[in-house]
Order: C-alpha cells, then sequence, then structure tokens
C-alpha cells in the first residue's frame, strides 16, 4: 500500500523483496486450474505448508532460515519469500476493526488502548474498500463497521443449513467480508467466477494481493518504482547522528552485500521480520537496535487464537452433483455475538464455516470408517464399493473454526538469538511465547460453541473432544498467521515504539507500515487495518516531503 500511495504521489520508491519476482498471471508459475492428477501427490504437501498448488513460496520452515524457540515456548513463524509474499495465498478476510476494538482497555482493563480511534481510520478503510473492493452487507453492526460492498456471493447448502443451526443457538451469521471481486470495479482486474481456488493466487486479478492490486497499477500508472528481488535485508543503516540512511541487503544470487540509500526508510517485512531488522540495526546511536531506547521492539508479540471442530452431516450424503465451489473461502460468518463481562476470557472471536463438495484431491475419502460406523454400516472396503463410499459421503463434512483475540503480553516477545546465524549470516530470532488462561478458557468456550451448532445441524462430531491438558483445542501461536504488536503504537517513547502515523520515535525517517505497531489485535482479521494504517502514514510521509522535513 505504501508503494502505491507514495509512487502514485510522485516519490521514487525502492521495493526490496527477499523473494522473486511473483505475478499471478505468469503461466510459469501459476497453479490455478490445474487438475488433480497432474501432480503425483494429487497436491499433496511436499514444500509447501498448505499444499503443492498453494501459492506461498516458503512456510514455517524455510530452508536455510531458522529460528528457535526457548524456556518451553510455542511459535509457529510462518514467512512467504515472493513478491506480494502472504497476500498471495492469504483467506482474503477483510474486516474493519470496530471504535471498540481501539480502546479495548476501557471495557476490561486489559492491555492499552490505541492513540488512534476508528475516526481517524474511516477515512482510510472507505479508500480501501473502493481501491480494492470487498464483498459483503450493510448491517449496522457498531462491532462490524459497514463499508463500500461489492454483491455477496449466496450462501451454499451446507451455509444455508449453517445459518439455521446457529440463528437456533442465537449465534449471529452474516454474509462474509472477503476482497474478491463480485463484479468489475476497473479494466485492471477480472471478476471472480467461483472456481474456489484463491488461494493458488487468481491469474485475473479477481482477488487481492499487494502486487496484482497494487504495486503492478502503480507501476502502469508511470510509477518510479525500482524492484529489487532476492534480497535479503540485513540491517537499516544510519548516519553519525543516528538517522537512517538506507538499508543493506543480500543479493541471495551472488551472495553479495549491497546498499541502498533513501530519505525515508520504511519497513513493511511482517511484525517479526520488521523486529529483526531493527534489532540488528545497531550502531553508536542506537546501541540496543534501531529505535529501540524503549527496550520495547519484538515486545506484546499476539497472534490470534484458533481452533476447530468437524461433524459429520447425514443430511449432505447422497447428493446430486453440481458445482457449488463459490469463491475460495466462506460466503458466511459470525461476527463475536456475547458480552465478555459475563464470560471466563475478556475478549472475543468470530467463528468461520467450512464445507462443501470441492474438487476432491488428496484426503478425499480418508478413512470413511469414520463415517460409515455413525449409520452401523459394515466398515472396510475396497473396488467399486469404496468408490460408491467416496461419492455418497462427499461434502457431507462440514467445519467451524474459531478465531479470536488474545491479550498482548509483554513477556510474549522475539529477541535476535546470539548464537544462530542464517545462510547469509544474519542473526535470527528466538521466541518467547505461551498462551494465558484468558486464551485457554476462549477455546474452551469455543468447543462448546461448535459442538452446539453442527449438532443443531443434525452433525455427529468427529474426534473426541479435546480437554484441557490440550488446552482445549487451541492452536499453538503463529498458526493462524496473524502475529502482530512487536512494534507498538503510542504518544509515549518510553512505552511505544513508533507515533500514531507509524513513525519511529527516536527515528523520524523511520516508519513500519506492517502489523507491529498493532497494540491489539481484536477478534478480526489484520489484513484491512495494516493497509489503512499504511494509506494513512503514506499520506503523512506526503505531506512531510512537502514541508522539506525529509
Amino acid at each position: 500500500m505504501a508503494t502505491k500511495a507514495l509512487a502514485d504521489a510522485g516519490l521514487k520508491v525502492a521495493v526490496v523483496e527477499a523473494g522473486p519476482f511473483f505475478d499471478p498471471a505468469d503461466p510459469k508459475t501459476q497453479t490455478q486450474f490445474k487438475w488433480p492428477y497432474e501432480s503425483p501427490r494429487r497436491g499433496a504437501n511436499t514444500q509447501r505448508a498448505f499444499g503443492e498448488f498453494d501459492m506461498a513460496y516458503g512456510g514455517w520452515d524455510v530452508e536455510g532460515e531458522p529460528y528457535n524457540l526457548v524456556n518451553g515456548s510455542s511459535f509457529h513463524w510462518f514467512r512467504s519469500r515472493m513478491l506480494g509474499g502472504r497476500t498471495n495465498h492469504w483467506g482474503k478476510i477483510s474486516l474493519r476493526f470496530g471504535p471498540r476494538d481501539f480502546k479495548s482497555k476501557d471495557r476490561d482493563g486489559l492491555g492499552e488502548n490505541w492513540p488512534i480511534g476508528y475516526e481517524d481510520l474511516k477515512p482510510y478503510y472507505d479508500k480501501v474498500d473502493q481501491l480494492i473492493g470487498v464483498f459483503g452487507s450493510k448491517e449496522n453492526m457498531e462491532t462490524e463497521p459497514d463499508g463500500f460492498f461489492l454483491p455477496p456471493p449466496k450462501p451454499r447448502l451446507h451455509e444455508l443449513m449453517y445459518i439455521n443451526a446457529a440463528r437456533k443457538s442465537k449465534v449471529a451469521v452474516i454474509p462474509s467480508r472477503l476482497s474478491i471481486l463480485t463484479k468489475r470495479i476497473n479494466q485492471d482486474r477480472g471478476v471472480c467466477f467461483y472456481c474456489n481456488q484463491c488461494s493458488r493466487s487468481c491469474s485475473i486479478y479477481a482477488d487481492f494481493s499487494s502486487g496484482s492490486c497494487l504495486i503492478f497499477p502503480a507501476q502502469k500508472n508511470g510509477g518510479q518504482i525500482d524492484l529489487f528481488v532476492n534480497a535479503m535485508v540485513k540491517n537499516v543503516n544510519v548516519d553519525k547522528n543516528g538517522r537512517a540512511t538506507g538499508v543493506s541487503f543480500i543479493n541471495k544470487t551472488d551472495n553479495k552485500e549491497y546498499k541502498l540509500k533513501a530519505k525515508v526508510v520504511i519497513l513493511a517485512a511482517s511484525a517479526c521480520s520488521s523486529a529483526r531488522i531493527l534489532l540488528n540495526s545497531k550502531s553508536t546511536a542506537h546501541p540496543n537496535g534501531l529505535g529501540n531506547s524503549s527496550n520495547l521492539v519484538g515486545r506484546y508479540l499476539h497472534d490470534s487464537t484458533g481452533s476447530d471442530r468437524a461433524a459429520f452431516i447425514p443430511a449432505l450424503m447422497d447428493r446430486k452433483r453440481y458445482n457449488e465451489d463459490g469463491v475460495g473461502g466462506m460466503h458466511v460468518y459470525s461476527p463475536w455475538w456475547l458480552d465478555n463481562k459475563n464470560l471466563d476470557f475478556p475478549r472475543g472471536y468470530h467463528l468461520e464455516v467450512w464445507g462443501g463438495m470441492g474438487m476432491p484431491s488428496y484426503g478425499t475419502g480418508f478413512n470413511l470408517d469414520d463415517l460409515n460406523k455413525h449409520l452401523g454400516l459394515e466398515l472396510g472396503g475396497y473396488g467399486n464399493r469404496l468408490r460408491e463410499d467416496v461419492k455418497r459421503f462427499h461434502g457431507a463434512v462440514v467445519g467451524i473454526s474459531g478465531r479470536g483475540e488474545a491479550i498482548a503480553r509483554k513477556d510474549n516477545y522475539c529477541e535476535i538469538d546470539p548464537s544462530t546465524v542464517d545462510q547469509w549470516g544474519i542473526p535470527v530470532l528466538r521466541f518467547h511465547y505461551k498462551w494465558s488462561d484468558f486464551e485457554i478458557n476462549q477455546a474452551k468456550h469455543m468447543h462448546d460453541t461448535f459442538e452446539e451448532v453442527l449438532t443443531n445441524m443434525g452433525g455427529k462430531l468427529l474426534g473426541d473432544r479435546p480437554g484441557k491438558e490440550k488446552k482445549y483445542g487451541l492452536h499453538n501461536p503463529g498458526l493462524i498467521i496473524h502475529e502482530v504488536g512487536t512494534t507498538r503504537m503510542g504518544d509515549d517513547p518510553k512505552t511505544s515504539v513508533v507515533n500514531r502515523f507509524e513513525q519511529m520515535h527516536d527515528v523520524d525517517n523511520v516508519f513500519i507500515v506492517d502489523a507491529g505497531p498493532f497494540l491489539s489485535q481484536a477478534d478480526k482479521n489484520p489484513t484491512w487495518t495494516i493497509l489503512a494504517l499504511a494509506w494513512r502514514t503514506s499520506d503523512y510521509i506526503i505531506n512531510e516531503f512537502k514541508k522539506q522535513n525529509f
């Protein structure tokens, strides 16, 4: 977003990307439209975390780029090394934070309030909606602010059943809000044709990725953008007064170090990667790492909570075959619907529903005995009988995922590991992270909800309910890939890293426009707020250039 906003304003921009160039429309790298039989493993994962066809170069384990865990910590750090990064395969869930989300401390006394409010970001949320496109519906809910919406797709059969079941339990259900084009908004991007392959990155640019929707249009508009790909940033360079002069990076092709000079340095490498760059940018003026006089760079790391449950729905068996693929994600979802004052955890969660008769691939039909046993049918079998069972049960499993807000805590953090470097000799991160009882109790409540709603659907719950010893199924931190908070925003340089315009307190020509400045996560995905903040920050930078402050 910063690249487009600054280039459109006439500024020269250098984009330094750790991975290769990537364009979703390039047939040489495209996986969209490939059939499962084109893979010897039918799409099963070998190198990509979410399967062979998923469009993310990287994962939780990246060759040559280790990270470490200490003191019994659990954290999974996902990195996507390619132009556009994670936006090439993400879930497209595009939710605004509401007024309450910026001032959560006022409700429960936990964490800190943001120094800005919804009214500060609303104009930028509006602009992001209109520039990128998001489908949804106006609901007049304070906790789920309305925007500029494209028409949402209709619910599929399993989602219609979910709507009835959820409302029976007084769980709210509304159309999803995903950044996928259901009607044309310009001549450069196509309209979704419902292939259900958004995770493969859309070749007609009908979904949002930062390359196809921001960088490429800015270049087409004549923006002065230089792309440095396969360039691993090592550190930010400073002058004798401690002011940034640019960055040093390793060219991964020739393994040599190069320097780029700039009047302003903007970090958007993801919350943990930006913290790593800052902590590795030590100098006489910044002995503790760039902009780290508060000792808070890397602190207050937090990810969304998550847990899941699935059920076999007999009413969805023996269905006539038809195409119900839809978009590559949910058509409806449930925003948080309760008051935490009456619960044993302080923040809420939303529900995501999944299922349907998608294209069969690796895993389809595995262990059908888990379903047959609920009908009292003979177990086992092969040949024609197995094929018939696969057809009968296809589309009859529905799942619900909960994604919630964790409390930002100072003792959850990343720091430089003094004993480990990556393959380019750059010191790596080590993580300190544990869930608190708040998040564990929230996961328990998720499972209460999963079971009630799935049972309302006539479902037969699959697998055993996770107990206390398994943290009630709470996924390890990092697995939801929503990590935020490592360079927190605030008005006081002693208790924050950046100001309300994401400008570092200690170095006025360094800005951070990823999720690092977040003080809290909300029970929403962070992408739309990252984009709105980055656009707001870019406007501030442009005005500062006009004042000749850089």
